[in-house]
C-alpha cells in the first residue's frame, strides 16, 4: 500500500498550523509541526532575525524524512508543515516512501504581513518573510501538488483541499 504525506508549504504566515490542525479533525492522519525539527541553531538564527542557508536547512529536511519515513512504515498516512521553499528542498521532501503531495498555502504580502505581525510567541520575525518570499519557487507543472489561496475561511481550506485531491475524511 502506498501511504500519502501531504506537505503544508508557503511563507510564514500562509497558515500552515492552523490548516495543519483542521486537516488532522478531517482526515485523522499523523501530524508533526515542521517547526519542532529544525535544531535549535536554526531556532536561534530566526529569531535574530537571519534567514536560513542552504546548509542550515538540509538537516532539518532530513529530520522530517526520517519522521514521514518511520510513519509511513508503521502505516499512517502524514500531515506535516515545512515551508519548502525551493524545488531542491521539495525534491528532498519526496525522498519518503509512498506519494509526497505539496499543498501551496498562498496569499498576498500584505495578507501575510497582518497575520504574521497577529501572531504572539512565534520564533519568526515579520522582517524574514521579505527573504522568504524572494527564496521561493512556485510549485512546477511537473511537482505533485495543488495552489491553495489563504483567503478563505480555514474550513473552506480545507474543504478545498480534501476535495481538489479526493481524500477520505475520517467521519466518511
Amino acid at each position: 500500500m502506498t501511504h500519502t504525506h501531504l506537505v503544508l508549504m508557503g511563507v510564514a504566515g500562509s497558515g500552515k498550523t492552523t490548516v495543519l490542525h483542521a486537516l488532522h479533525d478531517a482526515l485523522g492522519w499523523s501530524v508533526a509541526e515542521g517547526d519542532a525539527f529544525h535544531p535549535e541553531a536554526n531556532v536561534a538564527k530566526m529569531s535574530a532575525g537571519t534567514p536560513l542557508t542552504d546548509a542550515d536547512r538540509w538537516p532539518w529536511l532530513d529530520r522530517i524524512v526520517t519522521w514521514t519515513s518511520v510513519e509511513a512504515a508503521a502505516g499512517r498516512e502524514t500531515l506535516v508543515t515545512c515551508s519548502a521553499l525551493r524545488r531542491a528542498y521539495r525534491d528532498r521532501l519526496r525522498e519518503t516512501p509512498g506519494r509526497t503531495i505539496f499543498v501551496h498555502l498562498t496569499g498576498t504580502p500584505e495578507l501575510l504581513e497582518e497575520r504574521m505581525g497577529a501572531r504572539v510567541g512565534h520564533f519568526m520575525p515579520p522582517a524574514l518573510l521579505t527573504s522568504q518570499l524572494a527564496t521561493l519557487e512556485p510549485l512546477q507543472d511537473d511537482e505533485d501538488g495543488i495552489v491553495v489561496s489563504i483567503a478563505p475561511s480555514t474550513a473552506e481550506i480545507v474543504a478545498e483541499i480534501i476535495a481538489r485531491l479526493s481524500l477520505v475524511p475520517a467521519s466518511a
